[in-house]
């Protein structure tokens, strides 16, 4: 097949992004297709943009590692001039393909408005549609979702630039920006004053920010392709939370897959895994994230709808549990969202 991997962008989870496009990008050529790695925010500015898939190069060759800092996304527009968002030629490369492998994470690439351009471009791409994307990345409307279908989900509540906090809320708590990814804009508070600076801190990445309870406990992972759960990993950071160091920094986390549970919480973290899926109208796959504290009892934080396919990410090791390693869970992720 000829297929452009799309990755980059202007979200706080570029550098993932790329090493994600980076790592698909080899094993899909590893699998023989004919495959095309497009910065989606930068695009490719050169005259044989029409005959593109001819083009002999490694086009992964100039993406390094993931830094512990997320990256300059101001600073990054204005390298282009703070034009549109998708950069030259993109769209026209897309046609060329026979699949676009989304390797996008964050803002406009997992929040369902790239899906939506393909859409009416009539382009094929991996992954879930508008919808699903949309209401995953809207960590408020998520929640609102998980209460009304009966999955378990912290306290919380949003608010906007402008509005107050809550002043009966109980802490510890969690303030984290409502359409936020990798724990980008993510902070834990102790009290009423931390959550006040913890809320404008947040609010620098979004202008919806989630106030929710502090879950202390065991922190896990439920990868879904096609609407089946596949094993739980475990993750347990050496230091502080799950945060974007520890989430891409290789050392900073033991991950455990098939995580340690018996096989009742495992049956019935998978459910609610799958019911996630489900209720938040996801297509194709997805990474729901769960919390469980010491009693047992279980919380589901949130969908990812483009989960990371770096070196240390959960999803590639879930399918390497079932057997499945790197390279054929790239071509399982193709056949599924084929078949959407």
């Amino acid at each position: 097949m000829k297929i452009v991997v799309l990755a980059g962008g202007t979200s706080t989870e570029r550098d993932v992004s790329l090493i994600t496009g980076k790592m698909v990008y080899q094993a899909l050529c590893q699998n023989g297709h004919s495959v095309v790695l497009l910065d989606v925010f930068f695009g490719y500015d050169e005259e044989n943009y029409q005959d593109i898939f001819s083009v002999e190069r490694d086009w992964a060759a100039q993406i390094s590692a993931i830094t512990e800092e997320d990256p300059d996304i101001e600073k990054i527009k204005q390298m282009r001039g703070g034009m549109g968002f998708f950069g030259p030629h993109v769209l026209d490369i897309c046609h060329q393909a026979d699949l676009v492998f989304m390797g996008l994470h964050g803002a406009n690439g997992e929040d369902g408005r790239v899906q939506a351009a393909l859409d009416l471009e009539g382009i094929k791409y991996t992954g879930t549609g508008p919808l699903g994307a949309a209401i995953s990345m809207d960590k408020g409307l998520s929640k609102q979702i998980f209460v009304g279908n009966d999955i378990p989900t912290p306290q919380g509540y949003t608010i906007r630039k402008g509005e107050a906090i809550a002043e009966d809320f109980t802490y510890p708590a969690v303030v984290k920006a409502c359409n936020g990814g990798s724990s980008v804009g993510v902070y834990i508070v102790q009290n009423r004053g931390e959550c006040e600076e913890a809320v404008q801190k947040a609010f620098a990445y979004d202008d919806q920010v989630v106030i929710e309870q502090y879950i202390k406990g065991r922190e896990f992972s439920v990868g879904v392709i096609e609407g089946k759960a596949l094993p739980i990993i475990e993750i347990a950071p050496l230091q502080g939370f799950y945060d974007y160091k520890n989430k891409y920094q290789a050392g900073s986390t033991v991950e455990t897959c098939p995580a340690e549970l018996s096989e009742e919480l495992t049956q019935k973290m998978q459910e609610y895994a799958q019911k996630a899926y489900q209720a938040l109208h996801i297509e194709s796959y997805a990474r729901i994230d769960f919390m469980m504290n010491g009693q047992g009892e279980m919380f589901c934080l949130e969908a990812n709808t483009l989960p990371g396919m770096t070196p240390t990410s959960l999803l590639p090791q879930e399918a390497q549990a079932l057997g499945y390693d790197f390279n054929r869970l790239c071509e399982w992720i193709i056949e599924a969202s084929l078949r959407k």
